[in-house]
């Protein structure tokens, strides 16, 4: 059984993930787009549906008989800088374009696939289809008007701000960064996600297929990700959220992420955010969750 791993040696959770399959008796190899189309070679008819991709090792793999492939972390594609800058771009283009094709077409299952990836993109749209399926979310303002922003800031006792796209930890909105010239300045750079400040508890859930694992993470951290003091704390979660966890996977087309939690002393769980390639061995160190067990297992299945 031929399993890859999008990512490569140097990334702990994929190599971690590439011993885990290796134990279980697939054959796995790493997938590093970096190296494409230097060292890595991609070859597809769509006539006949075949292609073969062949490694740097000088493996060689049908297509068709690669299982599945579990994204780890996507390096894109690399193009040597070219005299002519129209010539690169178009070299750009047409490696990502079949990079994109290998990704979506044939029976090849993909963990978590292309359309996914690209949701998760667009944090203020999975903060919507949360919403649509159930999901209480904070009030979010999306923006680069600085009378907006100003304004939603002024409507809330505390607010957060953090990145549209991701990349940077959440911090809380201070009097100086709503200095006119400075925001003036900030927001004619990008927008920003602006939200409420949840008061509560941080509750992760990994959503693995069917199966729904979740704790308690005690930080006094803005946010938890910066806190490697951070306890975890196993929870039983009420079935309701469960389900509701189970429905926001469907919906964000996930078989398997994490799902971040605030939970409100009134016993209300709010959605943050869900990230389709979740670090996890710590937690499952700290809590004894079978993580790795039931990932292997949806790889291979």
């Amino acid at each position: 059984m031929n399993i890859l791993i999008l990512g490569n040696a140097g990334d702990a959770h994929a190599a971690h993930v590439k011993n885990a399959l290796t134990q279980a008796g697939a054959t796995a190899n790493y997938l590093d787009t970096s190296l494409f189309p230097k060292q890595l070679q991609i070859s597809w008819q769509p006539h006949t549906q075949l292609g073969y991709l062949t490694l740097p090792n000088g493996v060689e793999l049908n297509i068709q008989d690669i299982k599945s492939v579990y994204w780890r972390t996507f390096s894109g594609v690399y193009i040597p800088e070219f005299k002519d800058a129209r010539q690169q771009q178009v070299a750009y283009n047409d490696s990502m374009s079949t990079l994109r094709t290998l990704m979506q077409a044939g029976s090849t299952k993909w963990i978590n696939s292309w359309q996914a990836y690209q949701f998760h993109k667009e944090k203020p749209l999975q903060l919507s289809k949360a919403k649509q399926v159930g999901a209480t979310i904070p009030a979010t303002l999306i923006s680069n008007n600085p009378q907006q922003v100003t304004k939603f800031c002024q409507t809330y006792e505390k607010v957060i701000f953090k990145p549209v796209y991701g990349g940077a930890h959440t911090e809380f909105v201070t009097e100086a960064h709503l200095e006119p010239q400075r925001l003036n300045m900030t927001l004619s750079l990008s927008p920003v996600t602006i939200q409420e400040y949840i008061p509560g508890t941080n509750i992760r859930s990994y959503v693995i297929a069917n199966s729904v694992y979740t704790a308690e993470i005690r930080s006094p951290s803005v946010d938890f990700r910066e806190d490697v003091d951070a306890e975890l704390i196993p929870i039983e979660l009420p079935q309701s959220m469960q389900k509701l966890c189970l429905a926001i996977a469907k919906a964000l087309m996930l078989e398997w992420t994490a799902i971040d939690w605030r939970v409100k002393p009134t016993g209300e769980y709010v959605f943050l955010e869900a990230n389709p390639s979740p670090m996890f061995i710590h937690f499952e160190r700290q809590t004894g969750f079978p993580i790795t067990e039931e990932l292997v297992k949806l790889l291979m299945s």
